[in-house]
């Protein structure tokens, strides 16, 4: 419900009430006027909500620059571009005592853009602090820098496609059969991503450099771990619908038991992927399930599971020549205990959107149970899937 759908509904509800009324229907009437006010409180949610998102989905607007006490700046003069007051270095001290002693944040850096009614924002991250966090998320993760980043607003529609188009050959002066290209809509949506980080009070002593890059990494290594967890297998509830949580195209479902050959198994899930989605995707299992493909080799008694050091000095994990990426958010193949437990899955991770500003806030607040002083960083992000036909997934077979 909108503004303008409010207030035909309430304007609908007055005049039915003013009608009975007239009519002298007085309990009748006391009952639609109290539809009035059910229908104000719904909609003084719906607003606190808005105003809400609003003010987490954007970051604060600073003081006008253009206005200098009380003064119109001369537009007709040359002015360098204003330094973002949130990149300051006094800025950046003021969140610092926020955060680590509850100091509030001086006015002059607080929101120009008006009330928004809300009490869960505080104060935003700088701009320079937001770069490192990114930095710092991209170097950790391993799944995270394979997908598609995107910044679309929230409650945008994106079309999807899930056919890829073909070419073909034709004679001079010949022309090709319009190909109908199925295509469907991705609702972005708006979920919000809350990480609570502990400064303990040792940090009062910090400089501003210790202090940021305490705070950036524990900020990235918890954002990362909940926006991995969430594109691997979140339910789409209050957060990113993960992609284990998707249906894999019609033969592209393999069934692994506890005595059927690994190998075997690995060449049917390479056989059941598309040769159009060949190059992109990569195996995704955890440690343990890696490594049960180990011992394992082909028909000529070559291991397929490989193991090599990369030029960062990182191991580099193959299996049958096809990268491997590890992860901690899916069931191991030897732990597994129940049927249709999805163990490994190939998948190309650009045909996964993750969509977010990375305009983050923090929040400082005291737990009324335990008495400690938690600092809380929010973010809001979304994901899914653009496209599924590379997704091939081995699954535990029933015993």
């Amino acid at each position: 419900m909108n503004k303008k759908q409010y207030e035909a509904m309430r304007k609908k509800l007055m005049d039915e009430a003013e009608g009975l009324i007239n009519e002298g229907k007085i309990k009748e009437a006391d009952s639609k006027m109290d539809e009035v006010k059910d229908l104000d409180e719904k909609w003084d949610a719906i607003a606190q909500a808005q105003a809400n998102f609003k003010a987490l989905n954007e970051e604060p607007k600073p003081l006008n620059v253009f206005e200098q006490n009380g003064s119109k700046a001369d537009f007709g003069a040359k002015v360098s571009e204003p330094e973002n007051i949130y990149n300051s270095q006094e800025y950046r001290i003021a969140f610092m005592n926020y955060v680590v002693n509850g100091t509030k944040i001086p006015e002059k850096f607080k929101n120009e853009a008006g009330p928004t009614k809300t009490g869960d924002i505080g104060s935003v991250i700088a701009p320079v602090l937001i770069s490192r966090i990114i930095e710092k998320m991209e170097s950790i993760g391993m799944i995270l820098p394979l997908v598609t980043k995107t910044t679309f607003a929230p409650g945008a529609r994106i079309p999807a496609s899930s056919v890829k188009p073909v070419a073909t050959w034709v004679a001079e002066g010949g022309t090709s059969e319009k190909q109908k290209k199925t295509t469907g809509y991705i609702d972005i949506r708006g979920f919000k991503l809350r990480c609570a980080i502990s400064m303990t009070l040792e940090a009062v002593t910090m400089s501003l450099t210790v202090f940021e890059t305490v705070f950036v990494n524990s900020i990235a290594e918890a954002m990362v771990k909940a926006q991995e967890e969430a594109i691997v297998n979140g339910d789409g509830e209050g957060k990113p619908k993960g992609i284990l949580n998707e249906t894999a195209p019609e033969g592209q479902s393999i069934e692994v038991g506890d005595k059927d050959s690994l190998y075997k198994k690995l060449v049917e899930a390479e056989a059941a992927l598309p040769l159009a989605y060949e190059n992109g995707a990569v195996w995704n299992m955890t440690k343990k399930t890696f490594m049960a493909f180990v011992g394992e080799v082909d028909a000529n008694g070559q291991p397929i599971a490989r193991v090599n050091q990369g030029i960062d000095g990182k191991p580099e994990r193959t299996l049958l020549g096809r990268k491997v990426v590890l992860n901690d958010y899916m069931d191991s193949y030897g732990a597994a205990t129940e049927a249709d437990t999805t163990v490994a899955f190939l998948y190309d991770w650009s045909d996964y959107m993750f969509n977010t500003n990375y305009a983050m806030t923090v929040k400082k607040y005291e737990d009324n149970d335990t008495e400690d002083e938690i600092t809380k960083a929010v973010m809001i992000c979304d994901g899914k899937s653009l496209e599924l036909n590379s997704l091939v997934v081995m699954k535990k077979k029933a015993a």
